[in-house]
């Protein structure tokens, strides 16, 4: 049956508006919260106590989302635990809870607020988007009852999730993600049966969404980048800094620029858990960020972004990671590697004795190259060429391939891989690379003060990370962090023998 005129023409008015609000580029926020924290208690809070204090962080929250939009922001995204923290056994975080619905059901909560059970949080956050004609990103918990006709069913007959919600400048809910990866320490969620892949059309883009230890693994996050092609990620997250190479900043920025998208991370704001770091990020690039551990005080974050970041001249050329470090000899023998441990996994080290050079160090199947020049060298401050190919197994299981210069704690190098903020030794030059296996690799360069160096720095399309700028500012670390996600599933490799 074909379609009425009247129909027609009102697909056709629909596309063309599509069409005319289709964007090149976006506004885009998000903002680093001091979540206001319940009291820590193992038994469950009223229904009341706890509404009561989700509406105080939703207070602050809102307020952020106001001044953004006054500010011409399209969306905003907001953290992960934002609405009521992270202090919970399985039992107290239940009052919290509300049943968030396939976004199927086309659910505006802000003027059908009774539609389904109660939902005051979803509502309050709908009406915020809707008022404020504003996408809005939020971190909340679900809840799902099941019974004994589910064998995975909890004992308690309910599923908990954490999950992500967004609400459109209607304030429809168009995306819910359920967190597939938790992290070792919560416990009051479960995994989801299966990862989701989660993305929603706008003007601006298709965007992809996952949560903070997502990141780290292939499902959802490099499924929604590699395979369903999203222009923009966003992130809500609670994460805690681990220097030299997984700080917030550091790390979030990396991952834009390695998988060429545009990546919008908000992070809590806990200083006593080194817990800052937030940012908008492009594939050439950050476009603005947020560090701070002097204060308890969060921030609000605008840039602007490309809508299709593959599209634009800007965007960076694919990189064989593996090409230039496979075509050279190896720089050096070196009779003076050494092992250290940098967040219990164990690299081979080799110092930088000289001002200026080419090294080599080498463990298992990767071998790192380095081409150096420094801009005077502090007495006190040494530096080491790292390598790490194996699997790490601490807080998760995922296979890692790292190429790293770094600065050490002291001049024993038996601090070398342990956490430094600070450093005086400029660079004139650096050329960094490595004999990859693996197909994503991440380049970070952290300043002094765990400072970005965003437009300083380059990848090569043959896989070298180089400096642009000479002299560069005093150096933490020169990384390329590699993840190989096929072999994330292997069991533990033995560690390579200590050096002598």
């Amino acid at each position: 049956m074909l379609p009425s005129q009247p129909l027609l023409r009102a697909a056709v008015f629909a596309l063309a508006v599509l069409q005319a609000l289709a964007s090149d580029t976006f506004t885009a926020a998000v903002y680093e919260h001091a979540v206001i924290l319940p009291d820590v208690t193992d038994e469950p809070v009223s229904p009341d106590d706890a509404l009561a204090l989700m509406n105080k962080n939703m207070d602050v929250l809102e307020g952020a989302i106001k001044e953004a939009a006054q500010q011409g922001a399209h969306i905003i995204v907001t953290p992960e635990d934002g609405i009521y923290g992270w202090h919970f056994t399985r039992e107290a975080i239940y009052p919290y809870l509300e049943d968030i619905p396939d976004p199927a059901v086309n659910w505006i909560p802000c003027t059908d607020p009774t539609r389904f059970a109660p939902a005051p949080v979803q509502e309050r956050l709908s009406c915020m988007a809707r008022n404020n004609s504003i996408y809005v990103v939020a971190n909340m918990g679900d809840k799902k009852l099941c019974n004994s006709s589910d064998p995975s069913c909890p004992s308690d007959g309910r599923y908990q999730y954490n999950t992500d919600v967004v609400f459109d400048p209607e304030g429809k809910l168009v995306a819910r993600y359920h967190k597939y990866n938790l992290f070792m320490s919560e416990s009051q969620f479960n995994y989801p049966k299966e990862p989701e892949a989660v993305t929603f059309e706008t003007p601006f883009g298709k965007f992809g969404i996952f949560t903070c230890f997502d990141i780290l693994f292939h499902e959802p996050a490099v499924v929604l980048v590699s395979e369903l092609q999203v222009d923009t990620v966003l992130f809500p997250t609670a994460w805690m800094n681990v220097l030299p190479f997984l700080t917030a900043i550091e790390f979030h920025s990396a991952w834009a620029m390695g998988m060429g998208v545009n990546f919008l991370a908000a992070n809590t704001h806990d200083t006593s858990i080194s817990m800052t770091g937030s940012g908008i990020y492009a594939p050439d690039g950050a476009r603005t960020y947020y560090y701070n551990m002097k204060n308890e005080d969060g921030g609000l974050l605008i840039a602007e972004l490309d809508s299709h970041p593959r599209l634009s001249p800007a965007s960076p050329p694919a990189v064989s990671w593996s090409s230039y470090a496979s075509s050279v000899k190896r720089f050096s023998p070196n009779d003076h590697d050494f092992s250290g441990l940098i967040f219990h996994d164990q690299f081979t080290f080799t110092e930088l004795t000289k001002p200026e050079g080419n090294l080599t160090v080498c463990q298992k199947d990767l071998c790192c190259h380095l081409s150096y020049k420094m801009a005077g060298k502090q007495e006190d401050e040494v530096y080491v060429l790292g390598a790490f190919d194996g699997l790490h197994v601490v807080e998760g299981q995922y296979y890692l391939q790292i190429c790293t210069l770094l600065k050490c704690k002291s001049t024993d190098l038996n601090t070398c891989g342990q956490p430094v903020e600070t450093a005086q030794t400029k660079f004139e030059m650096f050329s960094l690379s490595g004999t990859f296996g693996a197909n994503y690799v991440f380049p970070e360069v952290l300043y002094s003060g765990v400072q970005l160096a965003p437009g300083e720095f380059e990848v090569l399309n043959d896989g070298r990370l180089i400096s642009k700028t000479r002299t560069t500012k005093p150096v933490i670390t020169v990384t390329l962090f590699g993840r190989w996600y096929e072999k994330d599933h292997l069991k533990q490799d033995p560690q390579p023998p200590a050096f002598p």
